[in-house]
């Protein structure tokens, strides 16, 4: 081989040698930017992506019960505030012609069933009567009087 070919040889093989070494830099950069995005993906830990996708799974099913836990406590909530009395009305009226200004009244107390008390205080001139009708499910052991019923159709109303 002449001086001209060892020498232009040469020059290829640095040339190759300097691409070979962009390359290398190049991929060495690619790959900072991968495990960069890696750590931040799974954290710090060694761990691999099917470790973390595990991990991130087991986390999933503990919300999901998390989750029903809840549910059912709100459900036992809602059957505990239905029983409540919650629902409330109250109407005024003059028992009798006599007696005026309203001072008779009708109060309902009742769960959201329709279940509780209607309490009636009627005044006359010179005394004051209290009548109490217990109702179950909207049905009353005792016929109401139209303010009453009024009292339990208001009640039922609101809420």
């Amino acid at each position: 081989m002449t001086d001209t070919a060892v020498a232009v040889l040469a020059l290829v093989a640095a040339g190759v040698a300097v691409l070979a070494l962009g390359l290398a830099v190049a991929f060495f950069l690619q790959l900072r930017k991968v495990r960069k995005a890696q750590v931040v993906l799974l954290g710090s830990g060694r761990d691999d992506l099917v470790d973390f996708a595990v991990s991130l799974q087991a986390r999933i099913d503990d919300v999901h019960r998390a989750v029903d836990e809840v549910g059912l406590a709100l459900s036992r909530v809602d059957k505990r505030i239905d029983g409540c009395l919650s629902h409330t009305s109250i109407v005024r009226y003059d028992a009798y012609e006599d007696a005026g200004g309203h001072q008779s009244a009708s109060l309902a107390f009742l769960d959201a069933a329709r279940s509780g008390v209607v309490v009636s205080a009627i005044q006359g001139r010179d005394y004051a009567r209290i009548y109490v009708k217990e109702l179950d499910r909207g049905r009353a052991t005792v016929a109401l009087s139209p303010e009453e019923q009024e009292a339990v159709d208001r009640a039922m109303a609101t809420g």
